[in-house]
């Protein structure tokens, strides 16, 4: 019951604003190069991608093993943590950027098609080699490049993903465990990006919310990831709902029991605060 719980706190969580904002900073070095639209809208129906990134300087190389294969416009659809790409996904997305294509009347080889999900998607990429005669390799861990279309093809598993190389798109999970979670905040506040990842922030503390605890607790290791906190408002956000340290703080040493029914009440307030 416990993880069904969990596994439905994950699943309504909002994963795609936090997804773009991931592929921006996996791509930060290029940011004055690219331009990024999210949920991009083909027609006045709504059928919309999940993000586009055109390149504004046509001829730049961009050396990440993420964005190896991009060409001039680059299609990416994401699936969260408990979704993933099936096959009708696949020819869906196709279909977009084929829409695309005719639309912004754009050369169809000028286009990239990208999917992320979190899982190994054993069963499209059988379809893809049994059913298309697709080539396909894991040309880097976790990015599987598919050969034989006219549009140049990945499928990313971000779990597999390198966190030295990926660090934004692999912390964009529901297993986080508190190192990852101190790495990411170390990460924000030394690039002094948490003006730009509230969204991304927002979805991995909603997701992973023991780990972040226990990351707030880890000493000075953590000092980094409080101060990306307090400036997305998390903080405050559990110390307004009754999550400040302040009332354990005056407990004495004999009363460990009562010590123990506030720190479960601490945590059923936070659990109820993320189930809304």
């Amino acid at each position: 019951m416990k993880q069904d719980k969990k596994q439905a706190i994950v699943s309504n969580l909002t994963w795609h604003p936090a997804f773009i904002q991931a592929i921006e900073l996996e791509l930060d070095d290029y940011r004055d190069s690219l331009e990024f639209h999210p949920e991009y809208q083909l027609t006045s129906e709504p059928l919309k991608i999940d993000c586009v990134v055109v390149k504004k300087t046509k001829n730049i190389v961009i050396r990440k093993n993420i964005a190896a294969i991009f060409r001039d416009v680059n299609l990416l659809e994401y699936k969260s943590p408990t979704d993933y790409v099936s096959v009708s996904d696949f020819y869906k997305v196709y279909a977009y950027a084929c829409l695309y294509a005719s639309f912004e009347k754009v050369s169809v080889t000028d286009l990239t098609l990208t999917f992320v999900e979190s899982r190994y998607p054993r069963r499209l990429l059988a379809h893809l080699k049994e059913i298309r005669g697709y080539k396909v390799e894991e040309n880097s861990p976790g990015i599987y490049t598919i050969e034989g279309d006219i549009l140049p093809i990945q499928i990313i598993n971000n779990r597999k993903l390198s966190a030295e190389e990926n660090l934004w798109l692999k912390g964009l999970s529901n297993r986080l465990d508190p190192l990852m979670v101190v790495r990411i905040g170390e990460e924000a506040g030394r690039q002094d990006k948490t003006t730009r990842i509230n969204a991304y922030i927002d979805v991995i503390i909603r997701a992973n919310f023991h780990a972040i605890e226990e990351a707030r607790n880890m000493s000075s290791a953590a000092k980094s990831l409080e101060e990306v906190l307090i400036r997305t408002g998390w903080t405050a956000e559990w110390e307004a709902r009754g999550e400040a340290k302040g009332e354990a703080k005056g407990i004495a040493i004999g009363e460990a029991s009562k010590a123990l029914d506030i720190a479960q009440n601490m945590i059923k307030s936070l659990s109820d605060f993320l189930c809304k």
